[in-house]
């Protein structure tokens, strides 16, 4: 019997996947300026609710990771960052990240005190 459902380990995976989705937007805001710089961008949804289909060892595999947003319109110089869509997805990523946190936080307080430590 496994300690932790697939709920749990999609929420870890959302987590790591938010975590990195701040490093890409902080690789954009860093490039704004960048000639020819192509915007990054982590999807971690669309692989956690593939892999939420496929079962529980798909969840725990999830590793999102960085690519180049081929949607983003690029400007004359090449560069296809824009700081206000930027600041946008920097606070809406920050948020989901304390959400996720808190959900996690809850979960674990409910296993601690089920297993009387707290």
């Amino acid at each position: 019997m496994d300690l932790f459902d697939t709920t749990q380990l999609g929420l870890e995976r959302a987590l790591s996947g938010a975590a990195r989705r701040q490093s890409a937007i902080a690789a954009n805001l860093a490039n704004v300026n960048t000639p020819g710089y192509r915007r990054q961008d982590v999807d971690f949804h669309s692989e956690l609710q593939r892999a939420f289909a496929a079962g529980r060892d798909a969840v725990e595999a999830v590793e999102p990771s960085m690519q180049v947003d081929p949607a983003a319109p690029m400007r004359a110089d090449g560069n296809s960052v824009d700081v206000d869509t930027e600041a946008a997805a920097q606070a809406k990523n920050g948020l989901e990240y304390e959400a996720l946190s808190a959900v996690l936080k809850a979960r674990s307080d409910i296993l601690q005190t089920a297993m009387g430590v707290k």
